[in-house]
């Protein structure tokens, strides 16, 4: 079974949004297959023994480890000599994996968003096209959530990732929405800590929200038009 590193040791861990306990045993864990270079098929363990490892309550191993199944990273077994494994690999995983080994590489993070504005149009047009009421109803509650979430930076740019991947999951095109979701995941881990004692940043969050608002009306309108000119303010009010 592979041991997981003391995360204040672990140069990648270094995360300026506050996660969930689960959410962070899950980046730990993703990690440590990929520092260890573990292979499909091969055995991570069972849920008491990561449990034992992290001292973590059952649910929040159960949810980190239900986070990783979702994502094509692990796979359970059931049965004697069961537990988890690492999944067949698949496109998803070696694109997550990919954007993760090269977190220590020079200016990664402008590359990163270089990459996410060069796919907002496909993504977000895509979704106009394709959105369900179930999507509509989605995007409905989550922009909801930035709204609520205007007065704190961090909690805001939590809302803002969900919202975006959100819209990325309407995408029929599995390879541009996964390369895309990794750019989100890449950001959302790399992000700076935000400083609220600016004067100015009152304006720039509601400006920000104001975007996102006019992006989601687009999408759920099918006005892919506005759709355009939503991403073209979204790509340059930075």
């Amino acid at each position: 079974m592979f041991k997981l590193s003391d995360p204040e040791k672990t140069a990648h861990v270094q995360v300026a949004l506050p996660r969930t306990r689960a959410e962070a045993l899950a980046v730990r864990m993703e990690e440590e297959i990929i520092r260890a270079g573990m292979a499909p098929g091969d055995w991570v363990g069972t849920l008491d023994e990561i449990r034992a490892q992290t001292g973590l309550a059952r649910a929040t191993v159960s949810e980190a480890v239900r986070l990783l199944r979702e994502r094509g990273i692990l796979e359970i077994r059931p049965g004697r000599g069961g537990g988890l494994f690492i999944a067949p690999p698949n496109p998803v995983v070696r694109l997550r994996h990919t954007l993760l080994t090269v977190r220590d590489t020079p200016a990664t993070v402008l590359d990163a968003i270089a990459l996410r504005e060069a796919l907002e149009e496909l993504i977000n047009r895509d979704a106009a096209r394709h959105r369900s009421q179930t999507d509509i109803a989605d995007l409905k509650r989550l922009l909801s959530g930035l709204q609520r979430a205007l007065k704190t930076p961090e909690a805001f740019m939590r809302a803002n990732w969900a919202l975006h991947e959100r819209i990325a999951e309407i995408s029929p095109n599995v390879m541009a929405s996964a390369v895309y979701k990794g750019t989100l995941g890449y950001l959302s881990s790399s992000s700076a800590e935000f400083r609220t004692d600016d004067p100015a940043a009152d304006g720039y969050w509601s400006g920000r929200y104001r975007i996102h608002e006019a992006l989601v009306r687009a999408i759920i309108n099918g006005n892919e038009n506005a759709v355009v000119e939503a991403v073209r303010q979204h790509n340059t009010a930075v």
